[in-house]
């Protein structure tokens, strides 16, 4: 079952002996939201809310609203919130209802019949999500943004009681769930999980301590979730230790680069370790930007230092040469922090472990100044906490770049340019050969610009 399969990716990946569960998305085998404890091997449900109520549409909606349309461009409106102000958060709560059991339901006159289809996919394979709004919304909200109209700060302020809203009914199942359980420990998953904003709040507004949410929190995430429960709910496998890699897609020697770099007739340098990671920071320190292709890819869809475009947090301008060069994405959306594990409490004003980048803290005030490029407008940034157990060569170069700045953050952002993060050393050389990236690592093999 989908939110079964969401639970056991989150519950037994997190190393926890008993721990509260939430799974929360869009929909998933006619159900939208589903609470328990997971312990042991097992894990218990206590209660779920079917479709169409559904935290993932009600955002969706708010997302097409908004005049992104696309499939998955959720984390827009999340990257938006912070520009403006909550404003219309009374409002929202007439469209999504907290209810006494701990958990919500839609007020279905703001959404479209939910009996005709959502996804569709054309001839090129795309998913496209039909309209979720209805008429009614329209005129409670006014007129919906269309993509190509400018962003106004009325649309910054719906973004932003969006996302309050939201974190308002997360807040509130969790805190039931909590009072329910009495437990300290909380695993959560499901497509709304991949909210890292509200993420990084939970130990703030819940009772709950320790938070674990795994690399693939939306629906990827599935297959290993499924794959967890049988082995351990069905079959009673022992406990395995807690998953916090996300390194476990495919990985390419040094000799298989080299072949494919000679193969294309591209010059190429192999060069050891502390050199290399001399040479890439030297890059960075001059404004430059990296392709960074290392070890087995990332599972998930966050760049973890495995295909990641590195550049210098200190820079004010880097969002702006990264844009120009590569990304040519929205001014509004963020870029994130790579930071060694244990500075951690020295810039954020939280200290826990993140290793997938899947909250976002605030970052000191003092510190905001250091590091620009990764600073949010609201003073936060979506941090990745780098263990020198688990991403030995990442840290490496972070450490090698801390040494000659004093700074031990790296700003990383996904490798790929409006297309999926690349894959194979094929789509990371087509990557950096079309953009503006100075320099491309592959393992020990560095590529550079003439």
């Amino acid at each position: 079952e989908h939110h079964l399969s969401h639970i056991g990716s989150a519950f037994f990946a997190s190393g926890f002996d008993k721990a509260a569960c939430l799974s929360i998305d869009g929909s998933g085998d006619f159900t939208t939201t589903m609470i328990g404890v997971g312990e042991g091997n097992e894990i218990k449900i206590i209660d779920s809310v079917d479709f169409p109520h559904s935290l993932g549409i009600y955002y969706t909606a708010f997302t097409q609203f908004l005049g992104f349309a696309h499939y998955g461009d959720e984390y827009k409106v999340m990257g938006m919130a912070p520009y403006g102000e909550p404003k219309y958060v009374n409002k929202l709560k007439d469209v999504v209802k907290l209810t006494s059991n701990g958990l919500f339901k839609l007020n279905l006159k703001y959404f479209r019949d939910a009996r005709k289809g959502v996804i569709s996919y054309g001839e090129d394979n795309i998913p496209k999500v039909a309209v979720m709004y209805s008429d009614y919304l329209v005129n409670m909200f006014g007129k919906p943004r269309d993509k190509n109209d400018p962003l106004e700060q009325f649309h910054k302020d719906m973004a932003a009681s969006v996302q309050r809203m939201t974190e308002i009914v997360i807040f509130h199942i969790l805190n039931h769930l909590q009072k329910t359980t009495g437990l300290s420990k909380v695993c959560i998953a499901g497509g709304v999980a991949q909210n890292s904003v509200a993420n990084g709040k939970i130990t703030g507004e819940t009772a709950f301590k320790e938070v674990y949410i795994p690399s693939a929190g939306h629906d990827a995430g599935i297959s290993m979730g499924a794959a967890l429960y049988v082995q351990h709910h069905l079959l009673k496998f022992s406990r395995q230790p807690a998953i916090k890699s996300a390194c476990t897609g495919s990985c390419y020697s040094n000799e298989e680069i080299k072949q494919i770099l000679r193969d294309k007739k591209v010059a190429f340098e192999e060069i050891k370790d502390e050199p290399l990671f001399d040479k890439v920071t030297d890059c960075l320190i001059g404004g430059g930007v990296v392709g960074w292709f290392n070890g087995r890819a990332e599972f998930g869809p966050r760049p973890l230092g495995g295909r990641s475009i590195i550049a210098d947090p200190r820079r004010t301008d880097a969002k702006e040469i990264l844009n120009a060069k590569i990304k040519r994405r929205e001014s509004f959306r963020p870029f994130a922090p790579s930071v060694l594990k244990e500075f951690t409490a020295d810039f954020f004003e939280k200290h826990d472990e993140v290793p997938f980048m899947e909250k976002v803290f605030v970052i000191k005030p003092e510190k905001r100044t250091l590091i620009p490029a990764v600073t949010h407008v609201d003073g936060t940034g979506r941090l990745q906490t780098v263990d020198k157990e688990i991403s030995s060569r990442y840290y490496g170069l972070i450490h090698n770049f801390y040494k000659k700045t004093g700074i031990p953050i790296l700003l990383n952002t996904s490798f790929n340019e409006n297309e999926p993060i690349v894959n194979h050393p094929e789509q990371a050389l087509a990557c950096f050969l079309r953009t503006d990236m100075d320099m491309l690592v592959m393992e020990n093999i560095l590529i550079t610009k003439l």
